[in-house]
């Protein structure tokens, strides 16, 4: 505890090095606002992929064809891979067990979608009633595709919310025909998706009405799948994996692909590829950290210097105290107090500095993978770790210094 002389001595030795200790002050400072706002930067990282990856349903298996690279059975490489329903069929017949949500996709890049004297080219797709879901899309007029559509081939269609503002206005759509690549269909609900304007730019339509209305047989382009939810990322991630392998190994055997031909299949699995994201996310909050703390550290040496300084100047104070009986502990205690009062003002000044820049500014800075820069509770902490142990090692080795002096050696000092 500081008694009120303790005080005034604190005071009296800052006093008599203002210019000095006023720059060591802003470098502790700025070390402390460097470190916080690129942790709130990365935190800002964080929410921003955080964010895209909710706009899907966790654990997405989606799977696509390619060209063989590897002859097999006497098949040459170079084969275009078609997949079909009995692909689709396959995977839930053998792997229904696992599976959350499914559908096959066939998608139209740039189907010509008119309504009135309204018209414009949007991706068009045919999906199952469970597609929905894997989008993590809410409707919010109407409703999605159906069983019964699949059934009856019904021309019907889940529409973006951007295509319903582009051709409809503020008019609203349910029971109303569009034509997609001049064949009526009629509008059974609204949709939006929290990924954004590029996939509320689409319409759903049934697979079994796109295969037939677009003479595509029996093709699908994707099959995509939700597996059942694990209790923690570890075990969905090894579920995914082994999912991934088995439903690789099952397609290439049915299609007649090498088993090691890595190139005739394409495979996404979004709860690898957020690993990938947040390990990397990791490393930048980690780089972050040791930016910050080489900047304190830089802070540390400067107050460190000032109060070697602050010694030399009051050699005969110190010698004067030692001759009267003051042990080298008070010695230490006295200029450890000094040092750990600089870095400790300077430091909560850029750290209150900080936070208030993260708290008004953060906000106005939104991109894709950048969002809400903020500073937890436990950061804070930590920082204030940081600011009260740079300031013990900074002051330590002057003190040290500063208790080996000698009295008699101090008291003949100039």
């Amino acid at each position: 505890m500081f008694n009120i002389e303790r005080w005034q001595e604190i005071f009296e030795a800052i006093a008599k090095n203002k210019l000095r200790t006023f720059l060591t002050g802003i470098s502790v400072a700025s070390g402390i606002f460097i470190l916080v706002i690129l942790l709130g930067a990365g935190k800002g990282l964080q929410n921003g992929i955080e964010k895209q990856f909710e706009g899907d349903a966790k654990g997405i298996i989606e799977v696509w064809s390619n060209t063989t690279t590897k002859e097999y059975k006497g098949l040459n490489p170079g084969r275009e891979i078609q997949l079909r329903n009995s692909d689709y069929n396959l995977a839930v017949q053998k792997f229904g067990g696992e599976i959350d949500k499914k559908s096959a996709s066939l998608s139209s890049w740039r189907g010509l979608i008119s309504y009135g004297k309204e018209s414009g080219n949007y991706q068009f797709k045919g999906v199952n009633p469970d597609y929905v879901d894997i989008e993590n899309a809410t409707i919010i007029q109407g409703r999605f595709i159906n069983n019964t559509d699949l059934i009856h081939n019904e021309k019907v269609v889940a529409i973006g919310l951007k295509v319903k503002q582009d051709l409809f206005k503020d008019a609203d759509p349910i029971g109303e025909q569009i034509a997609i690549n001049n064949i009526n269909f009629k509008v059974v609900g609204v949709f939006t998706d929290p990924s954004g304007e590029r996939e509320e730019s689409r319409l759903y339509i049934p697979m079994t009405t796109n295969q037939r209305a677009f003479g595509a047989g029996d093709k699908i382009d994707g099959l995509h799948f939700v597996l059942e939810k694990k209790d923690n990322y570890i075990d969905a991630l090894a579920q995914s994996k082994l999912f991934t392998e088995k439903v690789s190994t099952a397609l290439k055997s049915k299609n007649i692909i090498a088993p090691d031909d890595e190139s005739a299949l394409g495979v996404y699995n979004s709860v690898e590829r957020a690993k990938q994201f947040y390990d990397l996310n990791l490393y930048i909050r980690l780089f972050f950290w040791w930016v910050g703390i080489c900047t304190i550290i830089a802070g540390v040496v400067g107050v460190s210097n000032i109060m070697l300084i602050i010694v030399k100047e009051r050699t005969k104070e110190i010698g004067i105290r030692k001759a009267l009986g003051a042990s080298p502990v008070s010695i230490i205690g006295m200029i450890l107090h000094e040092s750990i009062f600089i870095t400790t003002i300077a430091g909560f000044v850029g750290l209150l500095a900080s936070l208030l820049l993260l708290e008004f500014v953060g906000p106005m800075i939104q991109s894709d993978y950048f969002r809400n820069p903020e500073v937890d509770f436990g950061v804070a902490l930590s920082t204030l770790g940081i600011l009260v142990f740079a300031g013990a090692l900074a002051g330590f080795f002057p003190a040290y210094r500063a208790a080996q002096i000698k009295p008699i050696v101090a008291l003949r000092d100039e």
